[in-house]
């Protein structure tokens, strides 16, 4: 005979630990459509689930009957070949359910993992054609989530959702058509007995959910805690200004929150089980001892009666299960439109239909850069970013002001624009349109004369390179990050790149060469050696424009030379944009565009600008000026 709670033990639970407050949201039709559209490829699939489900289900209902028959038909009347067909079959029906039931988890696994498999793949592809304002003002942690915990919550619909909803409906009904044709009187008493189930696990049930809604947010807050002090970034900052004793100390607040909560749950939970389980099993007993009253007098046999407590068990567990089949439902199908609203966040800068490669116009004219009138303002976050990703009720509004003002200039093929002004006067910015991280609001951006946005992504970003301030480097060998720009590149290759960077002689003293690991954002280099790195990078791009963003600006003097020397080759024949702050960076521009306040305010050589005064005279004073020059 099945336990008190059945089949249904384990799923009466499932539905207590989510959020009862996903049962007030409302799924558009349209969303509805697209969520049935993911299904469409596994549709002959998740019929074959639905059916193995109906025939465990049935096979479930059957065993009782036969125990009926078995008792009343075979031990009642001495028939032993009746005992032992009945038993036989019994057998035989436990081994069909073990079948069927490893035959549906198969199932249901190629369906769901494909279904993860297929979110996954298109959310991680949509997120990379996102723009950089996007990840400036999304969460990482949020996005994460989406991959993985939404992804997992919307797989659900489609399998252990599916599956409880199917099951236990399909078991209720075998259930009841079994129990009724047996005993109306016993079945009505059982059915008046179900508030008794159903009340106390609705009680328990807002309780548990409530304690573990807080435990993910307690969790959450925990998790911040060590993504934001366990990367070498966030450790160095808390080395120099922390105090460890208070880390720890608000880092245990946190987490003995969550152990309360965690003896919490644990509580509500057992007393919801222990609770279920004892009303079950008093069930049971009302019904042994009505039916078996009723068995003495005549109106039952002993079989049924058996049969009618077997099957209580059955009953029970189902019933309470689907009282929660609006959470567990909505929980999953929320998920997936979770998922669905980061795909429908679309990219600010896309390829045209038409759009061409600039690779063909740079072969022919050269790459000459041009800025044309250009006006930029930075995207507001409702056009770039999701409240859910940032932790907010709800995104600004606000109007953005514009950062650029009707910039011109050109810098010739082959030759070196450096670009100075003070602090915030647009000069990344800048930089940012010519990699077309963002387009202009106004005017255009011209590669060899064609305008960047009748130009593919792709081609764009093999003809420019580009070397910031902060070398990024992946947890990963040398050579794999050195080969994000040319993954055919073979190790000669490298060697080459690595000899034009001026940092082979170190590579090359590594234990383990261009296999070493550079660690976190490459922070077991130094600053000098990641930047010889990302140029040894550029370098085997090979391409025609080189963006340079202030790339030797926090180096002490013996490694911006290192890096100054790399940087010379680096440059040789290719047209180059260059923020400068060094004096002898600025001097060996063919020429320099002063900007202040989002407006070219200045254009010339260096010679030009001292003479002419103005902003740049200024600049060359206060920053550009050497201690020599200055002495």
């Amino acid at each position: 005979m099945s336990t008190p709670l059945g089949s249904g033990g384990p799923q009466v639970m499932r539905g207590f630990f989510k959020d009862g407050a996903v049962t007030h949201r409302r799924l558009t039709r349209d969303t509805l459509r697209r969520i049935l559209a993911f299904a469409r490829p596994y549709r002959w699939q998740l019929a074959l689930f639905v059916g193995l489900i109906a025939l465990e289900a049935a096979a479930g209902a059957l065993t009782p009957l036969l125990v009926k028959n078995l008792i009343d038909h075979g031990i009642s009347t001495g028939d032993t070949r009746q005992v032992v067909v009945l038993a036989s079959a019994i057998a035989g029906l436990a081994l069909l359910g073990a079948g069927l039931s490893v035959a549906d988890r198969y199932v249901s696994s190629k369906i769901g993992e494909g279904l993860i498999y297929d979110l996954r793949t298109e959310v991680y592809d949509h997120v990379q054609r996102m723009p950089l304002a996007f990840f400036s003002r999304a969460r990482t942690g949020a996005l994460v989530q989406r991959l993985n915990g939404d992804v997992l919550g919307a797989q659900q619909a489609f399998t252990s959702t599916l599956q409880n909803v199917v099951s236990n409906t399909l078991t209720v009904v075998f259930v009841l058509a079994a129990m009724f044709s047996m005993s109306w009187q016993l079945t009505a008493l059982s059915l008046v007995l179900l508030p008794a189930f159903v009340l106390p696990a609705r009680w328990f049930g807002k309780r548990i959910a409530a304690v573990t809604r807080e435990s993910y947010e307690r969790n959450a807050d925990a998790a911040q805690i060590m993504q934001e002090r366990f990367n070498v970034a966030g450790a160095h900052l808390v080395k120099i200004f922390g105090d460890p004793a208070r880390e720890s100390a608000a880092y245990a607040t946190q987490a003995a929150r969550v152990r309360d909560i965690g003896v919490t749950r644990s509580l509500y939970a057992t007393w919801f089980r222990v609770g279920l389980t004892t009303l079950a099993s008093v069930a049971i007993a009302i019904i042994y001892g009505a039916g078996g009253v009723m068995a003495i007098r005549g109106e039952l046999t002993v079989g049924v009666v058996v049969a009618l407590a077997a099957y209580l068990g059955r009953l029970y567990g189902p019933l309470t299960a689907m009282s929660t089949v609006q959470v567990d439902v909505m929980t999953a199908l929320v998920s997936f439109e979770r998922v669905l609203e980061v795909l429908d966040l679309q990219p600010t800068v896309t390829d045209k239909p038409d759009a061409g490669d600039v690779r063909t116009a740079v072969a022919q004219r050269g790459a000459d850069v041009e800025l044309a009138g250009v006006g930029f303002r930075y995207p507001a976050a409702d056009e770039v970013s999701l409240a859910s990703l940032e932790a907010v009720a709800t995104l600004s509004h606000d109007p953005v002001a514009d950062t650029l003002h009707d910039i011109t200039f050109r810098v010739p093929a082959g030759h070196m624009v450096a670009i100075v002004g003070p602090s915030g006067a647009g000069k990344t910015t800048i930089s940012q349109l010519v990699t077309r991280m963002y387009d202009p609001t106004r005017g255009a951006v011209r590669i060899a004369g064609h305008d960047l946005r009748d130009v593919t992504q792709e081609s764009l970003r093999a003809t420019v390179g580009v070397v910031s301030q902060e070398a990024h480097l992946l947890h990963d060998t040398i050579a794999a990050n050195l080969r994000l720009a040319r993954p055919e590149a073979t190790d000669a290759d490298l060697e080459r790149a690595l000899r034009q960077a001026h940092v082979w002689t170190l590579v090359a003293s590594l234990p383990e060469g261009i296999e070493t690991v550079v660690g976190d954002r490459g922070y077991r280099l130094s600053g000098g050696e990641r930047q010889r790195l990302a140029i040894a990078r550029l370098l085997l791009k090979a391409p025609d424009v080189v963006v340079l963003d202030e790339a030797t600006a926090h180096l002490d003097s013996e490694s911006e030379a290192a890096v100054q020397a790399a940087l010379d080759e680096a440059l040789v024949g290719r047209t180059s944009l260059v923020i400068a702050h060094r004096l002898s960076t600025v001097r060996k521009a063919d020429a320099i565009v002063v900007v202040e306040a989002g407006r070219v305010v200045q254009t010339g050589t260096h010679a030009e600008l001292i003479a002419a005064g103005g902003l740049y005279s200024e600049l060359y004073r206060t920053q550009f000026r050497e201690p020599a020059a200055a002495a």
